[in-house]
């Protein structure tokens, strides 16, 4: 594959905060926003079940079942790296009974990859808060002879091109973050696409490629049963899982950061009571010690937060990855 150059930028437009807005509701809709949840709560996973999203939708969904009584159900609409199951949710009533765990990739990459959306990210879905985040690990295997970043940096500059980076498909923040590490470091790697994270790791511990950008949930067993190696994670500060391993910023490469994100999203013109509500129940579920736990168990990093601060992240992943894809001439053919 040809080098792909990239710019980065961030964008973010200040908001109505949530409670302000509250107020500026009519009577009818602050006592239906009271009221609410008087039925269950659809909570659609734009992914197959046993996928990183599903599994953070699962366990807020049991959670706010259990502490809240609220009856919230997974619905698995997979299809079109998640674009199919948004936009259900983005043409849903915005009545707080059709919620979406949305990501990364279907929010902010898709837009640049893809020649036409169903919806707009940023005008047809309300933001209601950030769950949890997970950086991408760049891995190799046991017996590579590649025991920092550096030394594979230096590997590379020396042979262009020689070297390979497995990645779980086009477009994914594991790709991405290959790209950007090209940029940041002035060097050139072949990036060899997988249908995802099963078939790339298999290549990886086969021999067939030298390294793999791989979320951390895919590859913390691995890595446990030390049949891989972890050089950096490309977070902004060091995993909890995995504290020994440190970011790729800190490695000389300050600023950088990928990584995939997880937050509950609702319809346009989702009233501002139920947003404050859910945003609520979420930050609680997420807050408890044994939630934090087994998120950073997997590889995640609980996070939280309010409805402006999502729509702040949103806005800025938004474009600086489609500032990357579009410069690097990335498509879905």
């Amino acid at each position: 594959m040809n080098r792909r150059r990239f710019l980065r930028g961030a964008v973010a437009a200040p908001l109505l905060p949530a409670a302000s807005a509250a107020l500026l509701m009519p009577a009818w809709a602050r006592a239906e926003a009271a009221a609410w949840p008087a039925s269950p709560i659809k909570l659609v996973v734009p992914f197959p079940p046993g996928g990183g999203t599903d599994t953070s939708a699962r366990l807020l969904a049991e959670k706010l079942t259990v502490l809240d009584k609220w009856q919230v159900i997974v619905d698995n609409r997979p299809g079109a790296a998640g674009n199919i199951g948004l936009d259900q949710v983005a043409k849903a009533r915005p009545d707080g009974y059709t919620l979406a765990m949305a990501q990364t990739s279907n929010m902010a990459i898709n837009p640049a990859l893809y020649a036409k959306m169903p919806f707009d990210p940023l005008k047809d879905l309300t933001p209601i808060v950030e769950v949890c985040a997970q950086p991408v690990v760049l891995v190799v295997r046991n017996e590579s002879p590649f025991h920092t970043l550096a030394e594979l940096v230096d590997a590379a500059r020396r042979e262009p091109g020689k070297y390979t980076v497995a990645q779980a498909g086009l477009g994914t923040v594991g790709h991405l973050a290959g790209e950007m590490l090209d940029r940041a470091a002035g060097i050139e790697m072949m990036q060899v696409p997988y249908r995802g994270a099963g078939p790339a790791m298999a290549d990886l511990l086969g021999g067939q490629v030298d390294t793999y950008f791989g979320s951390a949930p895919a590859v913390m067993a691995q890595l446990q049963a030390k049949k891989m190696r972890a050089l950096a994670v490309t977070s902004s500060r060091r995993l909890q899982g995995l504290p020994d391993v440190p970011t790729v910023a800190e490695q000389g490469y300050p600023g950088f950061a990928a990584t995939t994100w997880f937050g509950l999203v609702g319809p346009a013109g989702l009233p501002a009571g139920i947003v404050a509500k859910i945003n609520q129940a979420v930050n609680a579920v997420v807050g408890r010690e044994e939630v934090r736990e087994r998120l950073q168990a997997e590889g995640s990093e609980p996070i939280g937060g309010t409805p402006e601060a999502f729509a702040q992240l949103i806005q800025s992943e938004h474009a600086k990855w489609g500032k990357l894809i579009r410069e690097a001439g990335i498509k879905v053919e």
